[in-house]
């Protein structure tokens, strides 16, 4: 009976460790079988990406609606404050991105920063992301081109939604076939598709230039009225334009995308950080002069919520300026669609080659380099729900995705610089290899423990240290000493880092919770708060106290970028990413979580027995070289 419960026991905590483990961090050993993907694209491509996924039609919608409701005049800082809130997420991608590039993105980083299970849920909060976003995208798509060919009685009678009575579905025939187009676009290859993306993407920059030019001009000629109201430059307080940088944050949700594309670079060490720095500055210095322009047009209560910059040109005698700035709001979506469709099939190859899903979308094409069936697979799902569905109302759960991946590549950024995996996995045909230079590290500790030692030794050793501390070389029992201690001491600040990090997760999500928790009673959600705030400050003092492991810089590729000022840039960034989480409404939570136990069930039936990690072995960071010249030299 004993036996059997040990037995029980022991495969259970198999299981959960399991759920921890972690797959090995890219670098010059790690080779990948069969086709690969091309490495094509340069720093201007990804740019071009990242900024045609990030600047969506949203933002022609948005000006007004946030100016009229939180901001006033003061919409400019809110887009600024916001553009600052998402630097942080971006410096920690970048990071990651130039150490770690290879196609998966956050769900890539967190398999190998944080473990299986959590990095399995990240990337199917972002297969949702992927799917929603670009199905609610293509359903957009259609009301604008009726608007610019004069209605929708001017589109071609099979491109018009129709309603079908019987089960009161409005379908979209042209978001299918636009999402179809894309799809045989992505199809062609890697640079065909950028191409396409950077054409795309220009025109909108170019409709964007153009609202910023000609509106410039005229609130020259008319004295920027906008900003001289009564009310002053904060009608709403500085509380207002806090809520209006928490509303248009989520206009900057795209340049994750870059690091989707992270295996087709040339050179990402370089073009990688490069490719999210540009993306993020053009699109926040694009979203303040077209906000700057447009709030000084006209007073920011008489905008349009729905057509507000429109509006704000028609108001001045510009009505043609109507037809460009449709124009801009088409190729926006067009570009946001190319964006949000890119991405997903790059992912599920990623995750069918650790095995979580079938090899199937793993598969690459061997003419045009890319994961073909996983692009087909993934266009057909997003085409049938933009012509079945009106995603809409499921629009709150593509945000879910986005700030989980946010929340967790931050946490990742704390996990490389305390406390960097020190075990690797290596497949279990090497294991011959493994036990060999195993032997050979244990027979050297052993020589040493074993070598011929008396008194009179120690005194000699004594007197011949180094001035750094260390023994000579011809005394190896002192540097063993020295080496223990020094391993002791690194074991001990590995589990005071991760632990605080921990405790600081757990702060954040306190504070945050009793911030957004109004219906609680506010002594209550005072204290809660301060309990959150405590714990994470007292947290982040001890993570900045510690020294940062040694093992970070040899983790990855290095020479790439690093972010700075860790732990606080990453701090902020969870507790930033944290709070919006909480804020989405208990509404979106539910639909999110039975999506995330829908993925927990694929997991436990299918992605936990078909781990690439199932039969791996974990060896020690010190043994893999000499493994891999063992096994590099046998196969010679």
């Amino acid at each position: 009976m004993q036996k059997e419960s040990e037995v029980i026991f022991s495969k259970f905590s198999k299981g959960l460790k399991s759920l921890v483990r972690r797959k090995q961090v890219d670098s010059v050993h790690v080779r990948r079988e069969g086709h690969q993907l091309a490495r094509k694209l340069s720093a201007f491509d990804l740019t071009a990406i990242g900024v045609g996924t990030t600047i969506g039609a949203g933002v022609y919608v948005l000006v007004g609606t946030v100016a009229r409701e939180h901001t006033g005049p003061a919409l400019t800082v809110s887009f600024l404050i916001a553009g600052l809130a998402a630097t942080l997420s971006a410096f920690c991608y970048a990071e990651l991105a130039s150490r770690c590039p290879s196609a998966g993105s956050a769900y890539h980083y967190t398999y190998i920063c944080i473990g299986e299970s959590v990095a399995w849920l990240i990337g199917w909060s972002l297969i949702l992301e992927y799917t929603i976003g670009g199905s609610a995208i293509a359903r957009g798509i259609s009301p604008n081109l009726a608007l610019f060919f004069g209605g929708e009685d001017k589109l071609p009678a099979f491109l018009v939604r129709h309603t079908i009575p019987q089960l009161d579905i409005v379908v979209d025939p042209c978001a299918a076939v636009l999402v179809l187009t894309v799809t045989v676009l992505l199809c062609a290859g890697i640079k065909e598709s950028s191409l396409a993306q950077t054409v795309v993407t220009t025109v909108n920059v170019c409709a964007m230039l153009f609202i910023i030019i000609a509106g410039g001009y005229l609130a020259c000629q008319t004295g920027w009225v906008g900003y001289e109201l009564h009310s002053g430059f904060f009608p709403f307080g500085v509380n207002g334009m806090l809520a209006g940088s928490a509303v248009v944050f989520f206009s900057f949700i795209g340049f994750d995308a870059v690091t989707g594309a992270a295996e087709e670079t040339k050179r990402p060490l370089r073009d990688l950080p490069l490719g999210i720095g540009m993306t993020l500055s053009l699109c926040c210095i694009l979203y303040m002069l077209v906000s700057v322009v447009i709030v000084g047009l006209v007073p920011y209560y008489s905008l349009n919520p729905d057509t507000p910059i429109s509006s704000a040109f028609s108001a001045n005698g510009m009505q043609w300026a109507a037809y460009i700035v449709t124009a801009g709001a088409v190729t926006a979506l067009c570009a946001s669609l190319m964006g949000s469709l890119l991405p997903q099939p790059r992912l599920l190859m990623a995750m069918a080659r650790d095995g979580l899903l079938p090899s199937f979308f793993s598969d690459i094409s061997t003419h045009t380099q890319v994961p073909v069936k996983s692009t087909v697979t993934a266009g057909i799902l997003a085409a049938v729900l933009a012509f079945f569905m009106d995603v809409s109302q499921l629009s709150g759960m593509v945000s879910v995705g986005t700030l989980l991946a946010f929340t967790v590549v931050a946490i990742s950024i704390l996990i490389l610089r305390y406390a960097p995996p020190n075990k690797v996995p290596l497949p279990s045909s090497l294991q011959e290899y493994i036990d060999s230079v195993r032997m050979q590290f244990d027979a050297e500790n052993l020589g040493t423990e074993r070598k011929p030692f008396d008194d009179a030794d120690i005194v000699k050793q004594s007197s011949h240290q180094f001035e750094d501390g260390e023994a000579s070389n011809q005394y190896p029992l002192i540097q063993k000493q020295n080496s223990e201690d020094k391993q002791n001491q690194r074991s001990r600040r590995r589990k005071i880092a991760l632990w605080n990090i921990a405790f600081f997760c757990i702060g954040v999500l306190v504070l945050t919770s009793a911030a957004s928790a109004e219906y609680l009673p506010s002594l209550l959600r005072f204290a809660l708060g301060a309990v959150g705030a405590a714990i994470l400050l007292c947290c982040l003092i001890v993570l900045a106290c510690l020294n940062q492991d040694e093992g970070r810089h040899s983790f990855g590729h290095t020479g790439g970028f690093l972010c700075p000022f860790v732990p606080f840039l990453p701090g902020a960034c969870i507790l930033i990413n944290a709070y919006l989480l909480v804020s989405l409404g208990a509404g979106t939570w539910i639909r999110v979580s039975i999506w995330l136990i829908i993925g927990a069930l694929i997991y436990i039936f299918y992605g936990w027995s078909h781990s690439s990690l199932t039969n791996a072995v974990y060896v020690p960071m010190a043994y893999l070289d000499e493994i891999h010249r063992a096994s590099s030299s046998q196969q010679v």
